[in-house]
Formats: structure tokens, C-alpha cells, sequence
């Protein structure tokens, strides 16, 4: 009997000690999640972290107006060095310069040929032109040429067509119309650049116009 006591006592201790421990250790944690100061510190870094982030932003947003700004008045800047001239003379250029040969020209000349006109002048069974054309050359053989017609929507029609031809002579009879006709027929569209300002200038300043 004083054995069941004794079992009993030591049972009631160890129950008592276990519920002062959860007791104690549930206060502690209502301590920390009600500390001002905790919660204070946490609204803290919280407010910083969104500052910082706003700041970024900012910075970045500010990064791309000045970039924006800067392309913006380049470009405004390239377009004023073409402002006083034609625009047919800045196309002759931009063509030149994207199709001619020859970049190192010391002149472009332009020569306007109209409908109608045979495409080998030297030859009278030449087909002829079926639309107004432009002829870009250099001043020698080597520069090349480009023979193009303007389409009004950006591009050009292109013909392939040799600045100087062979001598008549040396042409068998007949072929000279089936050749001027498969340049018609084979003619290339083409999508013409706006190309470098300064280099167009330089080749308006060149220009001879027929």
C-alpha cells in the first residue's frame, strides 16, 4: 500500500512539472509575438526594403529617359544634316550607297531616262524601257552603275543593266532584243535603307545630275 502511495506521489510531481513547463514556455512565446519592439523592428525592414526597391526603380526609369533622350536628339541631329536638300537627291544617294559598286567615287552622275527609251541605245533591236528609270554611275567603268525605278512605297525596282555594252558588231543578229527583254522580265525589288547621313551628304555634294 505505502508503495502505490509513494508511485502516486512521484506521478502527481512529474504531471505538475510537465504542465509548469508548457506553461512556461507558452508565455514566452505570446511574449514574443506581442513585443512592440519586435514587431516594430519588422515593420521597419519591411519599409526599408520597399524604399530601396522604389529607388531602384526610379533609378532605372531615369536611366531609360536619359537613354531615350539621347537616341531621340542623335537622330534629330542626323536628320537636320539632310534637311537642306531634295529628297530625290538624298534617294540617288541612299540607293548609291546601299547598291553602287564603288563606295570611293569622286562623282555621281544621274542620268534620267524616259519610257520608251531602248534599254541598249547602241542597238536598234534593243527592247525598250517600259517605265521612267534613274542610271547611277561613277565617273569610270570600274565605279559600276545602278539603272532603278522608283516604286513610291520605300522600294525600288532594279534593273540589271550594263553600263556600257559590247559593240553591235559583236552581238549575234536577234539576241540583243531577247537580252534587253529578260531585263525586263528579271527586274528585283528592293527595300531601300535610310543609310548613314554623313555619307549620303558627302555623295550629294558629288553629284552630277544629266
Amino acid at each position: 500500500m505505502k508503495k502505490l502511495r509513494k508511485i502516486f506521489y512521484c506521478n502527481a510531481v512529474l504531471m505538475l512539472l510537465v504542465l509548469l513547463l508548457v506553461g512556461c514556455m507558452g508565455g514566452k512565446e505570446e511574449k514574443s509575438n506581442n513585443d512592440p519592439s519586435l514587431q516594430s523592428e519588422e515593420n521597419n525592414n519591411e519599409t526599408e526594403t520597399e524604399t530601396e526597391d522604389n529607388n531602384q526603380i526610379s533609378k532605372d526609369e531615369s536611366q531609360k529617359t536619359s537613354s531615350e533622350e539621347i537616341r531621340d536628339e542623335e537622330k534629330s541631329q542626323k536628320d537636320n544634316v539632310l534637311a537642306e536638300y531634295l529628297s530625290e537627291k538624298i534617294e540617288y544617294a541612299r540607293v548609291w550607297l546601299q547598291l553602287g559598286a564603288n563606295q570611293e567615287i569622286d562623282e555621281l552622275n544621274v542620268r534620267h531616262i524616259s519610257a520608251g527609251e531602248p534599254i541598249n541605245p547602241n542597238d536598234d533591236t534593243s527592247a525598250n524601257y517600259p517605265e521612267d528609270v534613274i542610271q547611277l554611275s561613277g565617273s569610270r567603268l570600274v565605279d559600276g552603275s545602278v539603272t532603278y525605278s522608283d516604286n513610291g512605297d520605300g522600294t525600288i525596282k532594279v534593273y540589271n543593266v550594263p553600263l556600257r555594252w559590247d559593240s553591235s558588231d559583236d552581238v549575234s543578229k536577234g539576241i540583243m532584243r531577247e537580252v534587253t527583254e529578260n531585263i525586263i522580265k528579271n527586274t528585283k525589288t528592293v527595300y531601300v535603307d535610310t543609310g548613314d547621313s554623313e555619307k549620303i551628304k558627302r555623295l550629294i555634294d558629288i553629284m552630277a545630275i544629266h
